[in-house]
């Protein structure tokens, strides 16, 4: 009898273990931005309709890196009609994009934190919160995805698409918001 080193779990396991792991975080974030008490600073200096105009940018740069990040996994999983195969470098041009996606929301993100934590006296801001939370468990859940080995082919793609929906849901009930003059259109 050989051993060839520790038993690897399913990879079904290791999938449904990091999603645990990103569901944990969006919890934790959750439960941070509940017990927070808000205190209504400026995004970088700017207050009143300063910061809904600068969160509405940096949303609205944020949705559009996903939906290119989107074309890019399509392309990536030949599932792009009439693209062709995807040259090596789109790749790491996939990630440098996503990585600097998720970085564009960061300093909403911190703002959104610190000025209000999760609100959820009203519906729009309810979905706000919540989905800001899930935003980041699920970012460290596909960084995690995509450092495993040997996974189910759908694992990244729902991971992905998770993101890119998540980023569609905060620009809709934020920058949309905002530009719909305080109006979520139904």
């Amino acid at each position: 009898m050989t051993v060839h080193g520790p038993a690897r779990r399913p990879a079904t396991v290791r999938v449904a273990i990091i999603g645990l792991i990103g569901a944990a975080v969006a919890v934790v974030l959750y439960i941070i931005g509940r017990a927070h008490a808000a205190n209504y600073v400026g995004l970088f200096g700017a207050t009143g309709l300063g910061v809904y105009r600068l969160k509405s940018a940096l949303a609205t740069a944020a949705l559009g890196l996903a939906v290119v990040q989107v074309l890019l996994a399509l392309w990536i999983y030949r599932k792009l009609p009439l693209a062709g195969r995807a040259p090596k470098p789109i790749r790491v041009t996939h990630r440098v994009i996503g990585f600097v996606a998720v970085a564009v929301t960061v300093p909403v993100a911190i703002h959104c934190f610190i000025a209000y934590g999760v609100v959820l006296t009203d519906p729009r801001i309810m979905i706000h919160s919540i989905a800001g939370c899930v935003l980041y468990g699920a970012f460290v859940a596909k960084v995690l995805l995509v450092q495993s080995k040997k996974l189910p082919g759908w694992a990244l793609p729902v991971a992905g698409g998770l993101l890119a929906l998540v980023i569609a849901l905060l620009w809709y009930t934020s920058a949309l918001w905002y530009y719909n003059g305080f109006s979520v259109p139904i």
